[in-house]
């Protein structure tokens, strides 16, 4: 499912290269690249949405920077995402296999979570280096006894976890494990939104209620005659599950879900209403919100700390930089005019000073207005005024609580 070098996708929000089962109009989607992929951003055949989009979605204008490759459409697709069912192609994000008796040794020892739980769980934690800082998060799915799922985030991650693979399979044979990159063979769809369950009921007849898969619980499923295995993850906080599927399937099962979902107002989604609903949920992006500078519990991110976990790489370092006082702590801004929408690594300052940065940055279309995420000064409290500097005007934005949409995780929870 990766992409040739198009501006135009076919209902099935691939590439427009990729055979069509039948005579199909284009969605025409706009696509940006990220990691060698191509990703839409958005998808021209949603234009026709925003004569029916409701005033209070609408996003303000934006000058001619920062519009360069921007479209209103994203409003109407995170409209349709939050309001109904929103189809995502999620198959840039990177997966890799762990398998053999090792392997639950092996994720324990070099991630922050407790992995070690019945096959069917899923777990989101960090990969650490020796200093405590960030080194990557991952999502790690127990499928089998000795079969996981990652999702990482670059070759990078591949190429840690196959090299300490190697040195434990050669230290003790007998904890052997494997470590393969499945990514180019398989590929995920992302079904989201309050309607999702009324879509996917509609070509599958595995139970998906809530006892049948709790929300970060994985299983097995069949979508139309097709395997599919089912995740209760949203990156973009609503209902739903990554459905993963082998490439050969990618595009039968796209267009299974688009045809099933039409007559519930489903849309494919691009990464312009997707990246808006993640910063609405205060998800965040390693590489751009927290690198390796930056220890868990100043990114926010110290649940995903195992409580009394020890052995881990990284863990002594990190329990003495957990008692030190953090110079920084990564903040969600709002900005207070509700239409000033900065780009990302601007300034900001703290009483006149500069005393930070913004890592990332959208209008939040659920929350109607701008949002961005800054290190700050770890003593900059909620409520508290900064200023993000932004081609040499000052922005006036407020230190916000997170997340700003859904901190009861209701909807997440359906």
């Amino acid at each position: 499912m990766s992409c040739t070098r198009s501006s135009r996708a076919n209902p099935r929000g691939t590439c427009a290269s990729a055979p069509s089962t039948s005579a199909r109009r284009s969605l025409g989607a706009f696509f940006l690249e990220s990691a060698a992929w191509e990703r839409p951003h958005w998808f021209e055949a949603n234009r026709g949405l925003l004569a029916e989009l409701p005033e209070e979605w609408r996003a303000p204008e934006r000058d001619d920077w920062s519009a360069m490759f921007h479209s209103p459409i994203s409003a109407a697709e995170a409209w349709k995402t939050r309001t109904a069912v929103g189809l995502f192609d999620m198959t840039p994000l990177k997966r890799l296999s762990v398998t053999g008796p090792g392997a639950q040794a092996l994720l324990h020892r070099l991630s922050t979570g407790n992995i070690a739980k019945k096959p069917g769980a899923v777990t989101y934690c960090l990969l650490l280096a020796d200093d405590g800082g960030i080194r990557s998060d991952v999502t790690v799915a127990r499928l089998a006894e000795e079969e996981f799922q990652l999702g990482v985030n670059s070759n990078v991650d591949f190429d840690y976890l196959r090299v300490e693979a190697r040195r434990q399979s050669a230290a003790d044979p007998a904890q052997w494990v494997h470590v393969t990159d499945i990514t180019g063979s398989t590929c995920c769809i992302g079904l989201w939104g309050p309607l999702a369950r009324e879509v996917i009921g509609k070509v599958s007849s595995d139970d998906l209620t809530n006892d049948g898969l709790k929300y970060f619980r994985t299983k097995e499923i069949t979508v139309g005659g097709i395997p599919v295995t089912a995740m209760r993850l949203s990156y973009v906080g609503e209902l739903g599950w990554e459905l993963y599927t082998t490439a050969e399937y990618g595009l039968k099962l796209w267009d299974l879900l688009f045809e099933a979902g039409q007559e519930h107002g489903i849309i494919a989604a691009g990464r312009g209403a997707f990246n808006s609903m993640r910063l609405e949920k205060g998800y965040r992006l390693w590489g751009t919100d927290m690198t390796s500078e930056h220890h868990p519990y100043q990114a926010g991110l110290g649940f995903s700390v195992a409580k009394d976990k020890t052995g881990f790489v990284g863990a002594e370092a990190l329990a003495v930089r957990k008692e030190q006082p953090a110079p920084k702590t990564l903040r969600c801004l709002t900005v207070d005019d509700g239409t000033s929408v900065v780009l990302g690594k601007e300034p900001v300052y703290v009483a006149g000073e500069a005393a930070g940065y913004v890592t990332s940055a959208a209008y939040g279309y659920t929350v109607r207005k701008p949002i961005a995420y800054a290190w700050l000064p770890t003593a900059v409290e909620i409520g508290d005024s900064v200023e993000i500097e932004y081609f040499g005007r000052r922005v006036a934005a407020t230190v916000s609580a997170e997340p700003l949409v859904d901190p009861g995780m209701e909807r997440l929870r359906g």
